[in-house]
């Protein structure tokens, strides 16, 4: 399999495998370190906590159900959200921080499970042709749009969780 999944079943496949590897990260990291700001921000020069990973990757997810489901019924879609643009994804990613900012680890946890299940949920209504075969938000793919904010930005925060462990866990 290619890196960036080319169909319907790689992209679940890659999904599923991703999810895990961070969930298992994720579980393993103590709920008391867990709002340690100690984790490189997606803007430049801040320190974000392994809760605020966790929202932002709730916070993508999200957005990705939002924009299926309105079009869907037809409607418009502000991409990447209304009020943002694509070059202003940091702010984008500190409102997702700040709309959890008051939930628990294992609560955001738990809503990731949710929001991954439904995301999974939503590309198994779908053909490979509707996922790969059709240009869905200008040149891009439904499935490659899905792939660019679930699959990539769980492997980019493992990879600052994995470090966040090492530095902040292991002695």
């Amino acid at each position: 399999m290619s890196s960036i999944p080319q169909s319907k079943e790689e992209l679940e496949q890659a999904i599923g495998d991703s999810f895990a590897k961070l969930m298992v990260d994720y579980r393993s990291i103590p709920k008391a370190v867990a709002r340690e700001c100690a984790i490189e921000g997606n803007n430049k020069g801040t320190t974000i906590s392994v809760c605020d990973t966790v929202a932002y990757l709730i916070g993508w997810g999200r957005l990705v159900l939002k924009w299926c489901a309105r079009r869907a019924k037809g409607l418009s879609v502000d991409f990447p959200e209304t009020g943002h643009k694509w070059n202003q994804l940091g702010l984008l990613a500190q409102s997702f921080h700040d709309e959890y900012q008051a939930w628990d680890y294992d609560e955001l946890l738990d809503e990731l499970v949710e929001t991954t299940d439904e995301i999974l949920a939503l590309i198994a209504s779908f053909s490979n042709e509707e996922l790969y075969e059709t240009a869905w938000y200008e040149k891009w793919t439904l499935g490659r749009m899905i792939q660019l904010n679930s699959v990539s930005p769980m492997k980019n925060i493992r990879t600052k969780i994995r470090r966040f462990k090492k530095v902040q866990i292991t002695p």
